[in-house]
């Protein structure tokens, strides 16, 4: 296969970008798009040019480093797979294919197409802990759990934290991957001690970070690689009005300040 690439390059955060051309005459239709990325590389580093930036580690739809957004799409064109997981068959022969880095101002670029994605690290640290009993391991079956919940704290679970819900959004809001946090603990005995202070406190660095609003348009639930539903959105938006509405956690909140 044939294929022009269009990728954006930029040296750093603070340095102007451009999309720069460049052709591939080696490609066969079993690569990943990371392995095609790898090629190019290859070629870059032979012919004494600076290489690709671009995040990736697992390369198994797992660890959710694999950010670019491709053809307009973050992971690329196919739904419920991450860019390692996307292969250069799902592309024509003589394509041009234009790679971007997720685009938010939360997601800051630090070179080329790779972006800093700590603010989702200081969400879940804000997030703090469960309260668990220390000791021998608890019996399987000594805090039992509905079918229906366990099914549901687990598909909450599934988020990988690749960001790609925050590149869909139009508003660049996070809200999809805090509301997967916070429901697969909000759903489990395991996480109710700190339930209320928990999304008080995430909600907060959610903000405090710079991702917008929610408004609705579903692009994250659409573009998410793992399909993690925006009913835990609803989720989310409950637990924190539960949370508001209790004096004593907000309360708390302000003591603990």
């Amino acid at each position: 296969m044939k294929i022009t690439l269009k990728i954006w390059r930029q040296r750093n955060a603070k340095e102007a970008g451009k999309l720069e051309t460049y052709q591939l005459n080696d490609v066969t239709t079993d690569m990943s798009f990371l392995e095609m990325m790898d090629i190019l590389n290859q070629h870059l580093i032979k012919e004494g040019k600076d290489p690709v930036a671009f995040d990736h580690d697992c390369r198994e739809g797992i660890c959710g480093m694999c950010s670019m957004v491709i053809n307009g799409k973050p992971h690329g064109p196919l739904k419920a797979t991450t860019t390692c997981q996307l292969h250069m068959r799902s592309f024509k022969d003589g394509e041009t294919i234009t790679i971007e880095p997720f685009r938010a101002g939360a997601f800051p670029v630090i070179k080329d197409l790779s972006v800093n994605r700590g603010a989702f690290d200081r969400i879940i640290q804000a997030g703090g802990y469960i309260s668990v009993n220390t000791g021998s391991a608890v019996d399987a079956n000594a805090i039992p759990i509905d079918k229906i919940t366990a099914d549901l704290a687990m598909d909450a679970a599934e988020c990988i934290g690749c960001g790609a819900c925050v590149a869909a959004c139009k508003n660049s809001s996070a809200m999809l991957f805090l509301s997967a946090k916070v429901s697969q603990f909000a759903l489990l005995p395991q996480g109710q001690a700190e339930r209320s202070l928990r999304v008080l406190n995430m909600v907060e660095q959610h903000d405090a970070e710079g991702f917008g609003s929610c408004t609705n348009t579903y692009a994250c639930e659409a573009e998410c690689p793992k399909q993690i539903s925006v009913t835990n959105i609803a989720r989310l938006n409950r637990e924190y009005l539960m949370a508001t509405s209790s004096a004593q956690v907000v309360k708390e909140k302000n003591f603990s300040m």
